[in-house]
């Protein structure tokens, strides 16, 4: 008989702590119920008393979701944790996460106090904690390079007042695989009570070992796993969700079963990196775009004699489809429609026509329409009602010439021009952009990437400007890149706060 492994997804919370990675709250719906599809166990939503956008959108989700566990981050705080217990009231199942810093440098730098304190108030947030809900969880900071012997002590304390999770964070990804497993091993043979609670992994991907750690910790007794789509999360990420999945299901041996339907896996995959704006690795594990290639001689000369010679998984598993449409400027809208359902993403009529439309022009230009192209369409509608939108753009530049470019804007439905020169296309039509809107702003970041392999494909701009002491993200794509620079640059503007 096999051990269940319980799916606890991030992704709204330490996943979307991304910088320009922050969703709105109908968009972190949307995200709740295709993870909700997908069989996590738990969907961790937010953190309420960090802003009114994290409360809100957690209340939203516990409305929207029907079976996973809701829960909520909060500190070893009681304000935090009341303010978490009345975003979660509309959950049908409920958890709230709380914890506190464990190592020495956390208890000695971050909190200048000491052990035995450190765990008197973990224990009273647990307790605290237990007033509003039956599932509590506790997070021990910092865990990775917390001794074991204390770590024992703290874990033994907030099970004895109610903890019915224990999280062991590898928070700066510092472990080795075969470290994070022996703590997890010497705390389920040195923790009196162990067994009234489940263990945790929660490891981030610092030097690249979160999977290794976290499959090191499911090896030795954890029975929980906090993972994220695509590996997101503060610095070099977390553990993917799907890699930690697939890992269980090719490896029968482990006797681990998870909830996962993995067909659901590559369109959650999609969907998250479209909403996100954050691309997906072409070697990335599992969902990349070159997971499932081959293109040496020797390894398709046996991938056509047998599969199985150097695939180990199915790419139906993972929801991938061998024999998907192939969208041209001859396809409707029920192919388009289709194609982003398989993808994950549902649209109304209304903005399905819209995309439509655009897509048209798109496939105009280019022979063959790919999944990241009409990702692009449909997030690219989400900008539709911004005030400020690029009504035309016209650049002149070659070799020994400096570059010109005239602009067009329409703002507030008023049209400014403007022209100005650069030291490039890109430049010129900044420069010309920055006539017209008069406002000190700095580029701090700017990044393009192809999201295919053509000349005539899509490309993505991503950008960071300062403003007022603000740094904004913004994003453009286009089939010409100097059209997705001023996009980027405009998504940027029109979030300034003044």
């Amino acid at each position: 008989m096999s051990d269940r492994l319980f799916i606890f997804d991030t992704t709204l919370r330490d996943g979307e702590q991304v910088p320009g990675c922050q969703l709105n709250t109908v968009e972190k719906i949307q995200v709740a119920k295709q993870l909700e599809l997908l069989g996590v166990d738990c969907i961790e939503a937010g953190f309420p008393v960090s802003s009114p956008g994290d409360f809100n959108s957690v209340i939203e989700i516990s409305k929207a979701v029907t079976w996973p566990t809701i829960c909520a981050l909060t500190r070893a705080v009681e304000k935090d944790i009341d303010v978490a217990a009345e975003a979660l009231r509309f959950a049908k199942r409920k958890r709230i996460h709380t914890g506190v810093g464990t190592s020495d440098s956390h208890i000695n730098y971050k909190f200048r106090s000491t052990r035995d304190k450190i765990i008197e108030i973990a224990v009273a947030a647990v307790k605290y904690a237990k007033r509003y809900v039956e599932d509590v969880e506790f997070y021990a900071e910092d865990a990775g390079r917390t001794d074991n012997e204390y770590l024992a002590r703290v874990v033994e304390a907030v099970i004895k007042a109610g903890a019915t999770v224990v999280n062991i964070p590898d928070t700066t990804g510092y472990c080795l695989p075969t470290e994070y497993g022996e703590k997890i091993k010497y705390l389920m043979e040195h923790v009196d009570g162990i067994d009234k609670a489940v263990i945790s992994t929660h490891c981030h991907n610092d030097l690249g070992m979160a999977t290794a750690n976290t499959l090191a910790g499911v090896i030795n007794g954890a029975r929980q796993v906090e993972v994220t789509i695509n590996g997101i999360g503060e610095r070099a990420g977390n553990t993917s969700l799907e890699e930690i999945v697939m890992i269980t299901k090719c490896h029968p041996t482990l006797k681990i079963d998870t909830n996962i339907n993995t067909q659901k896996i590559y369109p959650t995959s999609r969907m998250i990196s479209s909403l996100m704006n954050m691309p997906v690795q072409p070697n990335k594990a599992i969902v990349g775009r070159n997971a499932f290639a081959h293109s040496s001689g020797i390894h398709q000369d046996g991938v056509l004699k047998d599969v199985s010679t150097y695939e180990i998984m199915n790419p139906k598993d993972v929801g991938i489809d061998d024999n998907s449409i192939v969208l041209t400027a001859r396809s409707g809208r029920a192919a388009l429609k289709y194609r982003l359902s398989v993808l994950g993403v549902t649209l109304d009529d209304e903005k399905l026509n819209e995309v439509y439309q655009e897509f048209l022009r798109l496939a105009d230009k280019k022979k063959e329409i790919h999944d990241d192209d009409i990702l692009v369409l449909a997030g690219a509608d989400r900008s539709s009602n911004k005030g400020i939108k690029l009504d035309y753009l016209q650049v002149t530049t070659g070799l020994n010439i400096r570059s010109v470019a005239s602009i067009g804007l329409r703002i507030a439905g008023e049209l400014f021009e403007s022209a100005a020169t650069g030291n490039g296309p890109v430049d010129a039509a900044i420069n010309a952009l920055k006539n017209i809107i008069r406002r000190e702003m700095v580029l701090r970041e700017f990044t393009i990437q192809a999201i295919s392999k053509g000349s005539d494909d899509m490309g993505k701009v991503h950008m960071q400007v300062e403003y007022n002491n603000h740094v904004y993200y913004g994003f453009g794509a286009n089939t010409d890149i100097v059209s997705a620079s001023v996009e980027a640059y405009l998504d940027c503007i029109n979030k300034f706060q003044d």
